[in-house]
């Protein structure tokens, strides 16, 4: 649909301006994150919202400190106006003209009222083009909707007095509660003039979710056929179910809401999101893993990320039944975790590395003392003695951080008997090798790569990351003896994970690392439904420390690494 209205920007010493307006919702201010960015210190970094549709126009100020007058009279809250009407925002003078009256001369513009004395601008002032969004397909009803939610969001800070009740030391769990009762009187107020079509319930559901929860992620986070979400911006959801991509049916009111959210998410975890720091890594209640990052580096404005757990944790048992593993290979993998071995779990990202090490480090004895060392604490291991550790970022000063690599180092005085790491993606590895082939036997953690060959380069290029001058023979052959086991998980085109290839570390053979593969995914072709078909064989191959399971007493069936008894262990 083509733009039915154009909109002219003047500021006085610049050249009048003029931009083609699409309906939709633009805010205007200072900040480079608004629709229309207007750079002047009269302008606050978030000065108004203005609402454009075939049936109106509406502007609404957003608290400014030089306020927003529409033909010299100051609005308090969101006004309706007509086309060719002055706006003065600042000391800028807007004009939204339909496209018929192009074509006709703009007269200049009355004098605006006198905005509060600000610091004068160092450099002329200039009116950036709108950033506007061609590809928005938001329905009437939408914004519509995303509208209403802004006034009562709004009138239930004005009731909520949030001043007050913090220095009452009222609880959250009261905070809520009295949230919940102001927005289903603000409901019940304006019930009978809600368009037809919008549930006065559902709508204070919405609203309430997102001023003292996560807002439209809540429904997400309770459906459990969701494996990932991903917010880009505040008008746009993506959701991973059965490993393809779709589009949510949800939208935040506005880039404030997401960044309110995402400070919901990192405040009790004593992190922060600014523009000092725009970035974290957080974790929810349950262990869902949280990415967020916002403005300046962020183009599309707060950008959020969530890696769901599942609420009933996976077993081995699941992972059989869906084809990740068979049963041959998870009776081989228990007997590694139980003789000791050091296990590598690799794969791409989204392969499934962190659930796959949850159900390995279910194999850990129940006698042994198991510490656990992340950057987000995610592992929900079902044994009693567990420690978890979790790494810290730096304060506002940039002091104070530890890392994975500190922790690791501590872990070591605590008299582990197991080192469980997350993930190792720095100098931790040289601190994770040095212990595994000094009396930690039976570590775990996961790495990045796309195959075994690949994981054993990676542990070399982190040790180098550790800022140790040690020849590349050396680092190998500390890979080559603390290493025994790595299992590869992939994520194949039809979303669905599983072990691609269960690889056995044998030591170093002049300078290279020798490996051989146990078991691996042999794929036959894809279905009608895109389905990739196949199944994991065993190679052929044995492990060189065989004798160690029979001396041990440990019941294995060596058919299990025999291709031509494959099938008895595939379920």
């Amino acid at each position: 649909m083509s733009a039915p209205y154009q909109l002219v920007i003047h500021h006085e010493g610049a050249d009048e301006q003029r931009f083609k307006l699409p309906c939709g919702i633009y805010t205007l201010g200072q900040d480079k994150q608004n629709k229309i960015v207007l750079q002047d210190p009269s302008i606050s970094w978030k000065h108004a919202v203005l609402s454009v549709s075939e049936q109106e126009l509406a502007v609404e100020d957003l608290n400014s400190n030089t306020g927003t007058y529409i033909e010299g009279e100051r609005i308090r809250d969101r006004k309706v106006f007509r086309p060719g009407q002055q706006l003065q925002v600042g000391t800028y003078s807007l004009r939204v003209l339909a496209l018929s009256e192009k074509k006709k001369s703009v007269p200049p513009p009355p004098p605006a009222p006198k905005p509060e004395p600000v610091k004068p601008a160092t450099t002329k002032p200039v009116a950036s083009r709108p950033n506007l969004p061609a590809a928005k397909t938001l329905s009437p009803e939408a914004r519509i909707r995303r509208n209403i939610k802004q006034q009562v969001h709004q009138e239930l800070l004005d009731r909520l007095d949030l001043r007050r009740m913090t220095a009452e030391n009222i609880e959250e769990s009261g905070l809520q509660a009295r949230a919940r009762e102001l927005v289903d009187q603000i409901i019940n107020d304006v019930r009978e003039r809600l368009p037809k079509g919008i549930d006065p319930q559902k709508l204070a559901d919405e609203i309430y979710n997102e001023a003292v929860k996560l807002g439209p992620l809540e429904e997400y986070l309770e459906d459990d056929s969701i494996t990932e979400i991903m917010v880009n911006g505040f008008d746009q959801i993506y959701l991973e179910r059965g490993g393809k991509l779709v589009r949510g049916t949800t939208t935040f009111v506005d880039d404030n809401s997401v960044q309110a959210i995402i400070e919901r998410i990192v405040a009790p975890l004593g992190r922060r999101i600014d523009e000092s720091r725009p970035y974290v890594d957080a974790r929810l209640p349950d262990g869902s893993r949280v990415n967020a990052i916002i403005h300046p580096l962020s183009l599309i404005g707060p950008c959020v990320t969530i890696r769901k757990f599942s609420k009933k944790p996976f077993t081995v048992d699941k992972l059989i039944e869906i084809g990740a593993i068979t049963r041959g290979m998870a009776l081989f993998s228990e007997i590694c975790v139980k003789l000791r071995k050091n296990i590598i779990i690799s794969g791409g990202t989204g392969s499934g590395k962190t659930t796959f090490l949850n159900v390995i480090s279910s194999f850990l004895p129940d006698s042994e003392r198991i510490l656990t060392v992340e950057d987000a604490a995610e592992l929900q291991l079902p044994q009693e003695h567990v420690v978890r550790l979790e790494a810290r970022p730096a304060n506002i000063e940039g002091t104070g951080a530890i890392t994975i690599r500190d922790l690791v180092r501590n872990a070591l005085r605590m008299r582990p008997d197991r080192i469980v790491v997350g993930e190792c993606r720095g100098g931790e590895a040289l601190d994770m090798l040095q212990a595994m082939n000094t009396g930690h036997e039976g570590s775990l953690t996961t790495v990045h790569a796309n195959s075994p060959r690949d994981a054993m380069s990676r542990l070399e290029t982190m040790v180098l990351m550790a800022g140790m001058d040690l020849p590349i023979r050396a680092i190998r052959e500390q890979i080559g003896s603390a290493i025994h086991i790595v299992i590869q998980l992939a994520r194949f085109q039809d979303g669905s994970r599983r072990v691609s290839k269960m690889t056995e570390v044998c030591g170093m053979e002049g300078d290279r690392i020798v490996l051989q593969d146990l078991f691996e995914f042999k794929q036959t072709g894809i279905d009608e439904k895109g389905k990739v078909l196949g199944s994991l064989v065993p190679s052929g191959n044995v492990p060189t420390f065989i004798q160690d399971i029979h001396a041990r007493g440990l019941d294995l069936d060596p058919a299990v690494f025999d291709p031509q008894y494959a099938e008895k262990f595939i379920r």
